[in-house]
């Protein structure tokens, strides 16, 4: 049983701790070429971004790590769940991507995987640096902070 069906519009799988261990300077949206299993595994709702990454490879940009479960109605055409996936971006993106990432330590980190309101597959990848641990300690002081302002001015008002 394929389980519930994603309309065109909807994110499928979304990388939270993406935000937690980065911090996110710019977003890119890719398409992502996909085998007719793994779409209809990603209308059913059935993948995983969770430690997944981007990097260049041979002047494209490819997927890693990211799990999309097989298809049960597939059979033996089915696809390998973690395989690599190219990721469909202009020349220019990707010369400037690949450029950010050799040059100043940044990382392409996957946040969330969606179908467009036309119904096709699409990546929002997320060009960060890496926190250290002190910043995000400092992140979670601030955020609990807003928090309580937010509390105290409401409690007054």
């Amino acid at each position: 049983m394929a389980g519930k069906n994603i309309p065109a519009g909807t994110t499928v799988a979304r990388n939270r701790k993406a935000f937690r261990d980065y911090a996110i300077e710019d977003r890119i949206e890719a398409g992502i070429v996909l085998t007719g299993s793994e779409t209809q595994s990603l209308r059913a709702g059935r993948a995983n971004i969770n430690g997944a990454f981007a990097r260049e490879r041979d002047r494209e940009i490819w997927l890693e790590d990211c799990h999309i479960s097989p298809w049960q109605q597939a059979g033996r055409d089915n696809h390998e769940p973690e395989r690599p996936r190219k990721l469909l971006l202009h020349r220019r993106e990707i010369e400037r991507l690949a450029g950010a990432v050799s040059r100043r330590g940044y990382t392409l980190v996957p946040l969330s995987i969606y179908f467009n309101p036309r119904g096709v597959a699409k990546v929002e990848l997320g060009l960060g640096k890496g926190k250290q641990a002190h910043d995000k300690r400092a992140a979670i002081r601030e955020r609990e902070w807003k928090r309580q302002k937010e509390r105290l001015m409401r409690d007054r008002g």
